[in-house]
């Protein structure tokens, strides 16, 4: 069901049109191509040279590049996460029945995707997947090649390509950098408990590897002219750890906390957890023992949660302020971790269901009835976000042959109506104070300036 879901929603992916952000990154990468898109992120945006990159792959072929951008996306993200589920079962040393992997990675892609609050801005909106949907994703494939290291030359790529890679991401996303180092350093603090002492030393440097890669991209975007441009604008450094910033960043990280707890589409992450168990248990129904240390993985997986997500309310705050409660695809650099944590919970709920003397097929039934309902719960919410965007593709349609018409006779001022979907920023928002996407607007047609219309488009 969770393929059926991606396919879907892929499938809806025809009706994106671009809005917000977009356009500004579609007249930079078609008048300069990659270059002039680098040097706007490095020397005026926010020093994301990496994610600049991105932009330009799907930008350069304008509009459908963004139709395509959430298939594409979603078969790659779908892919990285059954790597990293399948490395991380191997790891365990469990032989689940074939297709487990496929299941779980499905599974954490369509509820991290589709179980958001604003599920056009995690997998519709491209420049907010690049920059928190993405990130996370590519963070769990990283530890691909350490899971799966069992040679010398295996353990030797894995530190080779850990600093690289670290250093990549450093340069894609702050708040996924910030995830990552908490996650590394916990897990060097719990590895003397957790890790074999015949792979505690490579997981240690490999650790060390990827932390030094995560500071050096960390610090070349931090020195940017960009991010200065940006630190000065917002007084991101005065800001960031004034007390009134920390004290607001706690609840506003509270409220999301309570936002994800009560969310009902992240219970088919603990379904399928609980379907994850029953098939481990089933398959080697004798190996069901607890583990010495499941409870010091549970707390360190909590504690990375609530430290990661805090860090990330506070470095956003300066630029968002109260905002970071409602922009919903801040969070996903996160939540990625969240799903899978539960996913993992799930597992050992199953777990401690058969140690108790219970007949495992009882939880399998009520984890597949619940992953089912949520399946169809996000479906059909699929379906009411395809509708309203096919209504606005339609509309921006026939405002963008309208437009170009006009630009075309020489008009230098264009009339442009509002076309707003999911929260998107538009030309004239809020009561027409909201201005700057017109300039670029204006730029993506080639005329002076477009005008608040008001008719049909």
């Amino acid at each position: 069901m969770s393929l059926a879901l991606l396919a879907y929603a892929a499938w809806a992916a025809q009706w994106v049109r671009p809005s917000g952000d977009d356009w500004c990154f579609l007249p930079v990468v078609r008048d300069g191509g990659l270059t002039s898109m680098v040097d706007k992120f490095y020397f005026m945006d926010n020093g994301r040279v990496v994610n600049a990159v991105l932009v330009w792959a799907y930008a350069r072929f304008g509009v459908a590049g963004h139709q395509w951008f959430a298939p594409a996306s979603g078969v790659l993200i779908l892919l990285l996460l059954w790597a990293f589920c399948a490395a991380a079962l191997h790891a365990t040393g469990k032989r689940p029945p074939r297709g487990t992997a496929l299941f779980m990675a499905a599974t954490v892609t369509a509820v991290f995707l589709f179980g958001s609050l604003n599920t056009y801005k995690t997998f519709y909106w491209p420049a907010s997947s690049v920059s928190h949907t993405l990130p996370p994703v590519f963070a769990c494939a990283a530890t691909v090649p350490v899971l799966r290291a069992a040679s010398p030359w295996g353990r030797a790529f894995a530190l080779f390509t850990a600093v690289p890679t670290g250093a990549a991401l450093g340069l894609l996303s702050e708040e996924t950098t910030v995830v990552a180092l908490v996650a590394l350093a916990c897990t060097v603090v719990i590895s003397r408990r957790v890790i074999p002492a015949a792979r505690r030393r490579f997981v240690r440097l490999w650790c060390a590897a990827a932390i030094t890669g995560l500071v050096i991209g960390s610090l070349i975007l931090y020195t940017s002219p960009g991010a200065l441009h940006r630190r000065q604008t917002k007084s991101y450094s005065s800001l960031m750890l004034a007390g009134k910033s920390l004290w607001e960043s706690l609840y506003g990280f509270a409220y999301i906390t309570l936002r994800c707890l009560t969310s009902w589409p992240y219970l088919g992450a603990l379904a399928g957890g609980v379907i994850l168990g029953c098939l481990l248990v089933r398959a080697s129904p004798e190996r069901v023992t607890r583990a010495k240390n499941e409870a010091l993985l549970v707390r360190s997986c909590i504690l990375v949660l609530v430290i990661g997500g805090y860090a990330c309310t506070v470095i956003t705050y300066p630029a968002f302020r109260t905002g970071v409660m409602t922009s919903t695809r801040l969070w996903n650099d996160y939540l990625l971790l969240y799903v899978l944590f539960l996913v993992y919970a799930g597992a050992l709920a199953a777990y401690a269901w058969h140690r108790r003397g219970r007949q495992a097929h009882t939880a399998l039934a009520a984890g597949t009835t619940v992953y089912c309902v949520v399946c169809l719960g996000l479906a059909a919410s699929l379906a009411v976000l395809e509708s309203d965007m096919a209504a606005r593709a339609r509309a921006w349609d026939r405002q963008d042959s309208r437009m170009r018409a006009q630009a075309a006779a020489g008009a230098r001022v264009l009339p442009y109506r509002r076309l707003p979907i999911s929260k998107m920023v538009e030309p004239f928002g809020q009561d027409g104070h909201k201005t700057w996407p017109a300039l670029c607007v204006a730029r993506y047609y080639r005329v002076q300036g477009i005008t608040n219309a008001t008719g049909k488009p």
